[in-house]
């Protein structure tokens, strides 16, 4: 069962979608997840297949839009400040755990691209998760802009925000730019980009592939390979595509390399993009599910 849920965050409205299991509500309560979009993402974007899973895994699922994002409120529009985002999803999980049949000391967070960041960070800084997967997410932001950018592109793109943070203080505002201005595409996220944008833009007039200049300087200064070794003695997994173009393999495995046990590191045979559809999805969901199966279930081996 899928409802529209809402709640507040730093005293703005959040829009969130809670899928709930089938069944009575159990003595002691069900385990929950909170969802972590990707890059500019809203919660139609990738995740509701997954939350949809989890549901029919006996799980309480949720998706939400962060901050000036979606259907949340939030201005000016568009900006993707990375530890406000940690703060949504802070407040997402209180969210969930107020919830009636969903057992408070059983949470776990999942989180794709740019969202596995969000999720990862957010696991090392709060002990109410106990289990974590993060798909092809970010673990350090600075390393992540400036290696898919030539020297020159680098410089450049300094001296953009550089500009911007002088405006900012004269105006009060960030200039906005588009979204691939910053997360510069790979042939394949480029041909995924023009295939799906047009439709996405129709689908969902609350998504826009404008982001504000400011976003960019947040990114560089979020680092959360930092904080993941105080996720031990709690669960973490990494997943990523071995073939990813737009977020390399190398930045799941900087995370994983950093965190204690119990810790795993899942690599599927595919691109970024590849992970939402078929056969990688597939893929995807055995490693995560039963990851989750393993610490957060009724009989979880905890250690």
């Amino acid at each position: 069962m899928e409802q529209p849920v809402s709640f507040y965050s730093r005293g703005l409205k959040i829009a969130g979608v809670l899928f709930s299991p089938e069944g009575p509500t159990m003595v002691g309560g069900r385990p929950g997840v909170v969802l972590c979009q990707g890059f500019t993402g809203i919660k139609e974007s990738f995740l509701p297949p997954v939350a949809q899973r989890l549901a029919e895994m006996g799980f309480y699922a949720l998706t939400f839009d962060y901050r000036f994002f979606g259907e949340s409120q939030g201005e000016p529009r568009f900006q993707l400040l990375p530890q406000v985002q940690v703060e949504d999803t802070r407040n997402a999980i209180t969210f969930l755990q107020l919830q009636l049949g969903v057992d408070p000391e059983r949470m776990g967070l999942y989180g794709t691209s740019f969202g596995g960041a969000i999720a990862s960070y957010t696991t090392g800084t709060d002990d109410r998760v106990k289990c974590l997967v993060s798909t092809s997410g970010i673990g350090n932001g600075e390393r992540w802009l400036r290696g898919m950018r030539h020297f020159w592109q680098w410089q450049h793109l300094s001296s953009r925000l550089e500009e911007d943070r002088r405006q900012r203080l004269l105006n009060g505002s960030s200039a906005y730019v588009d979204t691939l201005d910053i997360m510069v595409p790979d042939p394949s996220t480029q041909s995924f980009w023009d295939k799906t944008t047009p439709l996405a833009l129709k689908q969902l007039p609350q998504w826009s592939t404008q982001i504000t200049l400011e976003s960019a300087e947040a990114v560089m200064a979020f680092k959360p390979e930092e904080v993941v070794a105080a996720i031990s003695p709690r669960a973490a997994m990494w997943i990523h595509s071995v073939r990813d173009e737009l977020v390399p393999l190398g930045e799941s495995q900087a995370m994983h390399q950093r965190a204690g046990e119990p810790r795993a590191l899942a690599r599927i045979s595919c691109g970024h993009w590849d992970v939402y559809r078929r056969e990688p999805f597939e893929e995807v969901m055995a490693h995560a599910m039963g990851w989750y199966r393993r610490w957060l279930s009724d009989n979880a081996d905890q250690q």
